[in-house]
C-alpha cells in the first residue's frame, strides 16, 4: 500500500489497539466498525476497505517496530490537531472490552508519547471513556 491517507491511518491506530493484547474481541470489532459509520473524521470513507487495511496493518504489526511504524506513519499523514482525535479513538476501541490489558496500556502509553500529547488532555480523554462504558 502507498502513502497512507489520514483516515486510513486511523484505521490502522484502532486495528493496532485492537490487536495490541493479541486478538481482536467482538466488541472492539463492533466499536471500530460503529466509528467509522458515524464519526465526521470517516466522512467519505469506504468502510469496505477495512478487512484489507487491516491485513496491511497486521503484516505492520508482525515486524519488530510494527507499533512505532504505526505511529510514526499516523503522525505523518495527520494534521497536528488530530492527534488528541486519534488518542481519542484509540481509548474509544480499548474501552469498549471495559478492561485494558497491560499491552493495551502500554500501546496507549507509546501512543501519547509518539503525539506528545499533554498529560491533562490525554488523562480527560481517558476519563471520558470510562464514565461512558461503566456498567451498573
Amino acid at each position: 500500500m502507498a502513502d497512507l491517507e489520514p483516515q486510513e491511518a486511523l484505521v490502522h491506530l484502532m486495528v493496532s489497539m485492537a490487536a495490541a493484547d493479541g486478538a481482536i474481541s467482538e466488541n472492539e470489532l463492533r466499536e471500530l466498525e460503529t466509528l467509522i459509520r458515524t464519526l465526521p473524521v470517516f466522512e467519505g470513507f469506504d468502510p469496505a476497505s477495512v478487512d484489507e487495511m487491516a491485513r496491511h496493518c497486521s503484516d505492520i504489526l508482525e515486524r519488530e517496530d510494527g507499533l512505532d511504524t504505526i505511529i510514526a506513519n499516523m503522525k505523518r499523514v495527520l494534521p497536528a490537531k488530530m492527534y488528541e482525535t486519534a488518542y481519542a479513538l484509540a481509548i474509544e476501541v480499548a474501552a469498549s472490552d471495559v478492561h485494558a490489558t497491560q499491552s493495551e496500556l502500554r500501546f496507549l502509553e507509546m501512543l501519547r508519547d509518539g503525539l506528545e500529547l499533554d498529560r491533562l488532555v490525554s488523562g480527560a480523554i481517558e476519563h471520558s471513556a470510562r464514565v461512558r462504558y461503566r456498567r451498573l
